[in-house]
């Protein structure tokens, strides 16, 4: 979140409290809003892989104007989540290929074991932060259970609980890498963070793999418990290998 800071010196006093936004700011949350209304239609299936994304018709039904749905599609365009093609326009990307969903994985076997590592410097603050973040993921997990239980979809107006239980998924592994201390490290996962939510814009939402997430979570909140750094790591790293399993066995 952008937050401005007030002027050291000159310019308006204190009395000036109905100052507005600078115009940049403004269209910076503009954009910033209308790219998350598009992610949410490429992540909630309204918008699948390969149909076309059109400036006008979008900003037509989020009544704004062209300008901050280009720029939002334009900054989806560099992270792959969209593509556009002359003469064409913008298309959301088609299914990341088995290669990519391999180095994806491979960087964060990478990533995550080393930051896991250096977190064991800060077990105690770390295990109150993972067992709350645990217990939302068990919790969003149970909430789309029961939507899947009762038969209505988890996709469209319904994608609200499967947004819940994947923002609730990533947490998980956040609480870890920010443990770890190193501000390089968690930029490094924030930057995969696009990758991981393009990883999942195809999912088959009735086809879950929740139990063995959650479970397997919760193999590696026990091993932090133990605070032994080789049964983190290897908890972590089967984990990893498992979730890269599931989804080749689904591509």
């Amino acid at each position: 979140m952008t937050t401005s800071q007030p002027a050291a010196d000159s310019g308006p006093g204190p009395d000036d409290a109905g100052a507005r936004p600078s115009p940049s700011i403004s269209r910076r949350a503009l954009r910033d809003g209308v790219y998350d209304a598009l992610l949410e239609k490429i992540l909630d299936g309204s918008a699948p892989a390969g149909s076309s994304l059109t400036i006008d018709a979008l900003a037509r039904e989020l009544a704004v104007s062209p300008t901050p749905v280009r720029e939002a599609l334009v900054q989806m365009e560099h992270t792959g989540l969209v593509t556009r093609e002359a003469l064409k326009g913008y298309r959301v990307a088609p299914p990341m290929s088995r290669e990519h969903l391999e180095q994806l994985f491979d960087m964060r076997l990478i990533l995550e074991p080393a930051a896991a590592a250096r977190a064991m410097a800060r077990i105690e603050e770390l295990l109150p932060e993972l067992r709350a973040a645990h217990a939302r993921h068990e919790a969003a997990a149970d909430q789309v259970r029961r939507r899947l239980d009762e038969g209505r979809p988890t996709t469209g107006e319904g994608f609200a609980e499967l947004r819940e239980y994947f923002t609730a998924d990533w947490s998980f592994h956040l609480a870890i890498v920010h443990a770890s201390g190193n501000v390089f490290l968690q930029q490094s996962l924030d930057s995969l963070q696009t990758h991981v939510q393009r990883m999942r814009q195809t999912a088959d939402h009735g086809r879950l793999d929740m139990d063995e997430a959650v479970a397997e979570h919760a193999d590696v909140l026990a091993a932090f418990e133990t605070r032994e750094p080789t049964t983190v790591d290897d908890a972590l790293r089967r984990h990893l290998h498992a979730v890269a399993g599931r989804v080749s066995s689904d591509g």
